[in-house]
């Protein structure tokens, strides 16, 4: 049986500022919840997210004999995180401008594993990192980290929602588990929703990524325009206002610390970027998945006929 409190000391070593378990189980609602999002069609372009729902929600179905979820989190909040000046057209979300998280959250969840596997060398387990059909934010509120904000990300008292996550399943059970965390903390706050341009955060919770600014600049591209109000990669408009992001600390992890600065590039500077010049400067980022062209391709680019921010505001 697997020590919790042996699990979180390693996490800690291993960079992460919170960890939580819990056991693996179904989770139902949340699943309930999910297909009638996609029924609404608010996944858009999204395609891949109507595939594997059995397995988005229940985790023992991604690793055969998994009895524990241990869900880890590491702040990522720099000075981009507050917001950028106005009249600035080219803002880069702030968790990019640090080097991938996905390979630092790997490397981090690896070194817990080998700290597992050392102290109890029956264990099995796997890593986690945003690239398998696994409800990661319902997880991280199973393990008490936080609760799911208006804007569907996860939310907690300490590091607001500028975090991201990672996770092990483990074939083993543990000592203990962590209670989940009870309640949302939004209260009647409407921030988030009143924030984003273009109205993809909506009254209720959950996101219509027709209108997200920030599936339109990295994901799959949408049918349907945006105005993209600026930003050229991502977007932290329904983040940046959040009274708990606006108290939470700067990131303590230095391997987070920002590699370039949005700030001191305008549409010039980044226009005047040659391939080279652009894999030097940002190759370690997450901005190398879009590449340099299709991120030119958002600076200036046009408003639509999306309803405007004081329509949405009424609804």
């Amino acid at each position: 049986m697997l020590d919790q409190s042996y699990i979180k000391k390693l996490a800690d070593e291993a960079g992460f500022d919170l960890c939580g378990l819990t056991p693996c189980r179904h989770l139902t609602d949340g699943e309930t919840r999910f297909r009638s999002w996609l029924a609404e069609g608010y996944q858009s372009s999204l395609g891949y997210l109507e595939r594997n729902t059995e397995k988005r929600f229940d985790p023992r179905l991604l690793v055969e004999g998994a009895r524990t979820v241990v869900v880890c989190a590491v702040g990522y909040k720099n000075r981009m995180s507050d917001g950028y000046p106005a009249g600035h057209r080219t803002k880069v979300a702030s968790y990019a401008c640090a080097e991938d998280y996905h390979a630092l959250i790997r490397g981090m969840l690896q070194k817990l594993l080998d700290g597992l596997r050392a102290a109890y060398p029956d264990v099995r387990g796997r890593a986690f990192v945003d690239t398998a059909p696994l409800a990661e934010k319902l997880l991280a509120v199973e393990a008490g980290l936080g609760w799911i904000g208006r804007q569907s990300l996860l939310v907690t008292p300490r590091f607001g929602s500028f975090i991201v996550l990672g996770e092990l399943l483990l074939t083993e059970e543990a000592d203990r588990y962590d209670e989940p965390f009870s309640g949302s903390r939004c209260g009647t706050c409407r921030a988030c929703v009143e924030s984003c341009p273009t109205g993809a955060v909506m009254p209720g919770h959950g996101i219509d990524t027709a209108r997200c600014i920030s599936c339109h600049t990295i994901e799959r591209k949408s049918d349907t325009g945006i105005d993209l109000d600026g930003w050229i990669f991502g977007c932290d408009a329904c983040q940046s206002c959040c009274p708990w992001n606006r108290r939470a600390p700067q990131h303590r992890n230095r391997a987070f610390d920002p590699v370039f600065d949005p700030l001191t590039m305008d549409a010039a500077a980044w226009q005047d970027l040659d391939e080279e010049q652009f894999a030097a400067r940002c190759g370690r980022t997450p901005l190398i998945r879009s590449g340099l062209e299709r991120i030119r391709s958002h600076i200036g680019a046009p408003q639509t006929d999306f309803e405007t921010r004081e329509k949405l505001a009424e609804r």
